[in-house]
C-alpha cells in the first residue's frame, strides 16, 4: 500500500518541496555532527549536544514532523541522529526519549521522539551497532505546552510532573542518552536527567536534533 501511494502521490521534501523523498538529500545536510551547547539548568549535570540550530531547513523539518503530520520524516531524522552517534568512540547505547503530553501524542500519531529513537536504533543496527530504546519517562496530567513559557515557567511546569514507567528500565551497563527534538532553555532535559539519576539511571548525554536560541 505504501509503495502504491508513493506512485500515486509522490513524496515531497518537507523542507523545500522537492519531489522524491520526505527529506531530500540537500535538506538532509541541515544535520551536522554533535555540537555541545550550554544551558544553565544542565550545567554540571549532563552534557548537551545538538545537530543543528533551530532555524531554516532544520526548523521546517522538525515542525513538519511534529505539527504537520509528516510522520514519514521519522526515518531521516533517526538516520541523522544515528550518523552522529556513529562518530562516537562507543556508539552502542540506550536511547531514552523525552516524553510528550498525552494530548500532543494523540495529535501527532504517537510519541514522536520515541518514534525517532526507534528509527535511530534501526539505523545503527544496519551499521552493526547496538542500540535499545527505553521509553521510561512519562508526563503526569497538568503539564502545559512549553511553547511560549519562560525559563522559570518551564521549570515550574515540570516540577513533580514527570514519572518513571514501571518495568521499562534501560539495560544495565549500557550508556544512556536522553533524546529530544529541540533544546530550548534546557529545563526539560535537566528535569528528566535528575529524575533518571535519582532512580539509579545515569544519563551520559542529552542529544537533540536542534538547539533554539
Amino acid at each position: 500500500m505504501s509503495a502504491l501511494l508513493d506512485l500515486l502521490i509522490p513524496a515531497r521534501c518537507a523542507a523545500c518541496g522537492a519531489p522524491g523523498a520526505p527529506c531530500c538529500p540537500t535538506c538532509q545536510t541541515a544535520w551536522g555532527s554533535l555540537s555541545e551547547i550550554t544551558r544553565a539548568p544542565t550545567i554540571g549535570l549532563v552534557p548537551v549536544y545538538a545537530l543543528a540550530r533551530y532555524a531554516d531547513e532544520a526548523r521546517r523539518l522538525i515542525l513538519a514532523y511534529k505539527e504537520r503530520g509528516r510522520r514519514d520524516l521519522a526515518p531521516s531524522l533517526g538516520m541523522a541522529i544515528g550518523e552522529a552517534l556513529l562518530q562516537l568512540p562507543e556508539p552502542d547505547c540506550c536511547l531514552v526519549p523525552v516524553p510528550s503530553r498525552r494530548h500532543a501524542s494523540r495529535v501527532r500519531g504517537g510519541p514522536h521522539v520515541q518514534r525517532m529513537a526507534e528509527e535511530c536504533a534501526k539505523y545503527l543496527a544496519w551499521h552493526g551497532k547496538h542500540a535499545t530504546v527505553a521509553p521510561v519517562l512519562r508526563l503526569k496530567a497538568g503539564v502545559r505546552d512549553a511553547a511560549g513559557l519562560s525559563k522559570t515557567e518551564r521549570v515550574a511546569n515540570l516540577d513533580g510532573r514527570i514519572r518513571i514507567a514501571v518495568g521499562a528500565a534501560p539495560p544495565r551497563g549500557t550508556p544512556v542518552i536522553l533524546l529530544d527534538d529541540v533544546i530550548t532553555t534546557g529545563a526539560t532535559a535537566a528535569a528528566c536527567a535528575r529524575l533518571l539519576d535519582a532512580s539509579g539511571i545515569h544519563v551520559s548525554a542529552v542529544i537533540a536534533l536542534a538547539a533554539a536560541g
